[in-house]
């Protein structure tokens, strides 16, 4: 059920197709993220639910986390939407550190860091018989 890494552009022909399925995620429930009828914590929920397990999947075999902290960052702008500025009385986007400040969730990064270092516990629980047991202690066939 995976993909078959061979080189670079097959790991960046990965990322672009989670970013694709997470971008298919959030249309389907794009009506419901910009409603005002639903709460912050609602709208939250909805996008921890659908659109993030299908950018994060396979993400323990995937370096690249530059281009999925920009899809997360263009989505919660989507769903907080902008904000007034006090003092000119223009509306703007919110900045990196506003968005950290409203999502009270870890970043996607910070999800991609924990969940390699899970996978790293899970190869070094295997047995000497597994192969990638054998390649993480540097012994392969």
């Amino acid at each position: 059920m995976g993909t078959n890494f061979t080189n670079k552009k097959s790991i960046q022909e990965e990322i672009k197709s989670r970013l694709k399925s997470g971008n298919a995620g959030y249309y389907s429930v794009q009506n419901l993220l910009s409603s005002s009828l639903l709460s912050k914590n609602l709208k939250i929920k909805i996008y921890r639910t659908t659109i993030l397990p299908a950018v994060l999947y396979r993400c323990e075999t995937l370096r690249k986390k530059c281009r999925r902290r920009v899809f997360e960052n263009r989505v919660l702008r989507r769903k907080f939407g902008p904000k007034r500025d006090e003092v000119t009385k223009a509306w703007r986007k919110l900045h990196n550190e506003e968005l950290n400040d409203l999502y009270s969730s870890p970043n996607i990064v910070r999800v991609i860091k924990s969940r390699r270092v899970r996978w790293a516990g899970h190869e070094a629980r295997m047995g000497a018989r597994r192969v990638i047991y054998r390649v993480l202690v540097g012994k392969p066939k």
